[in-house]
């Protein structure tokens, strides 16, 4: 028992030593590289997905090791954990012995000033109280205390630098509330991702299943969000000449608060590194992609238009892939219904450039939009009560020959296409779609406030040298006082030298000024 007690207390010692926790530190800022070296399942999985199948064993081999979930995997949670108990531990304890520290008079005048690594003498015609005194005026902003010495002598201990501790437990206290704060904003945080059709289009975080993705915090049940709601009503993107993005620009507008009672709309310009902050969230533009816009007129001369954002597949010629589906109207039979239905599949180029028939695009811009369709008539599954993704069709149907391709065709804009039955596909062109993302962070006010702390920490621990010296006045053989400084600096900085010759220069004299200040 006795032995596993010690094993306890050492174990104990060494996590909360502060080489440990300095250690734990760096490994969690290298932990937290590979989430950003590496996309992240929370954040794209489809680009996950797509790693892994590019590097394979290697790809497999990195999914268990979690390293496309770091800030959720076991081994990032465990080195966060130790670190902050390392901190707890290591801080408790340095906290009270500076508060004693503190509270405390600086120590006693070492015997022999001499053994000193800073040391200078000398003597004068000035009592020991006046070098005393004079001692007090020059050390003005120091911690001193003045002490009576046998046989006439008065010496005077002085301290200075308190605030470099005080930096370095700012720093670490400002760290671990770090440590809290992100941990408070993961359990009461939360962060969703949606797509609005830029031409009117609305969102309202009035519940979850608005979002097309959302992902919540530990104790976020989606029930209480808060309340506003976003109408996108144009979009404006700016390439160079090389398709790069050069600016992306949402015209929106939003209500929240008492707007939403009044039906009051507040115009905002939505970009890129300009989130809209309203209700406590923050709203981001993340992206934007093209919805093709299809008219379908059916045989008994019915129309309909649909309009259904495809996701793009080349994110430089912003080239798309998706799927439009259509119910034939009119039809009361459900079994009839299930076997007529359409989708409009393929491949959207926003500037079209051929090769032979083969499509593809040249640009991100809509400058002359063009499609590569294949389109399918049957059972698409939607009536299963099974979740389908809105930018694929179910292969299964396909497979089980309820769903049949029955025409493939590059359509340009204005241009149509006809089915065996006399159904009419024309392709209208395309609409902007916007990706907004709304993050709700409680903290991150106090975030900002500890990485302020932090750094004004450290700063200060860095730049401020704790030191001590000591002044002895006594009475010399000759009627003389004989003087002695001593110093000696409690960090490794250099500095102090040139600080202590010049404190020796005015505390050690090279005549006779202080007697004349004592005779006056």
């Amino acid at each position: 028992m006795a032995a596993f007690l010690a094993f306890l207390r050492n174990t104990w010692r060494g996590l909360t030593a502060m080489r440990t926790a300095l250690t734990l530190l760096f490994l969690l800022a290298l932990g937290a590289m590979p989430g950003a070296l590496l996309p992240q399942r929370s954040l794209n999985a489809v680009k996950v997905d797509e790693y892994i199948a590019d590097k394979g064993w290697w790809g497999r081999f990195l999914d268990e090791l979690q390293f496309f979930d770091v800030y959720a995997s076991v081994w990032f949670s465990a080195i966060y954990v130790l670190l902050f108990v390392s901190l707890v531990g290591c801080l408790l304890p340095r906290t009270w012995e500076y508060s004693k520290q503190m509270r405390a008079k600086p120590v006693l005048t070492p015997r022999n000033l001499a053994r000193m690594p800073h040391h200078a003498s000398g003597d004068t015609s000035a009592t020991p109280r006046a070098v005393i005194e004079h001692a007090e005026r020059t050390l003005k902003g120091w911690r001193t205390v003045t002490r009576d010495e046998p046989g006439g002598g008065r010496t005077i201990s002085a301290e200075r630098g308190f605030l470099r501790e005080t930096g370095n437990l700012v720093f670490h206290f400002s760290l671990l509330g770090l440590l809290v704060a992100f941990a408070l904003g993961k359990m009461f945080g939360y962060e969703g991702q949606v797509i609005v059709q830029a031409d009117g289009g609305q969102f309202c975080n009035s519940g979850v299943y608005n979002y097309d993705t959302f992902r919540p915090g530990l104790r976020v049940d989606g029930t209480q969000l808060n309340q506003f709601c976003v109408r996108v009503d144009d979009f404006d993107a700016t390439f160079l000449h090389n398709g790069q993005a050069e600016s992306f620009r949402a015209a929106i507008q939003y209500q929240s608060g008492a707007d939403l009672e009044t039906g009051t709309w507040r115009p905002y310009p939505l970009e890129v590194n300009s989130p809209l902050r309203t209700a406590g969230d923050r709203l981001y533009l993340l992206g934007h992609g093209y919805t093709p816009v299809f008219t379908v007129t059916f045989p008994n001369g019915e129309t309909r238009t649909g309009a259904t954002q495809w996701r793009p597949v080349d994110l430089v010629t912003l080239a798309s892939e998706g799927a439009t589906k259509f119910d034939p109207p009119n039809v009361p039979d459900a079994e009839q219904r299930r076997k007529s239905q359409l989708a409009i599949t393929g491949l959207l180029a926003p500037t079209a450039a051929f090769r032979g028939e083969l499509l593809d695009s040249a640009f991100p811009a809509a400058n002359d939009p063009a499609v590569a369709v294949d389109v399918y008539r049957g059972d698409l599954g939607t009536d299963s009560g099974r979740g389908q993704s809105i930018f694929s069709i179910d292969q299964k149907m396909v497979q089980d020959g309820k769903l049949t391709k029955v025409a493939r065709q590059n359509l340009k804009q204005g241009e149509q296409l006809t089915l065996d039955d006399g159904t009419v596909i024309r392709f209208d062109g395309v609409r902007d779609w916007v990706s907004l993302q709304v993050s709700h962070d409680p903290t991150q006010v106090w975030v900002l406030v500890f990485s302020v702390l932090v750094i004004l920490g450290l700063g200060v621990s860095l730049s401020i040298k704790r030191r001590r010296v000591w002044v002895r006045a006594t009475p010399g053989d000759d009627g003389r006082t004989v003087v002695e400084v001593g110093g000696l600096a409690r960090t490794d900085q250099a500095g102090y030298g040139e600080e202590f010759t010049v404190l020796a220069r005015e505390l050690v004299p090279s005549r006779d000024p202080l007697a004349h200040k004592e005779e006056g």
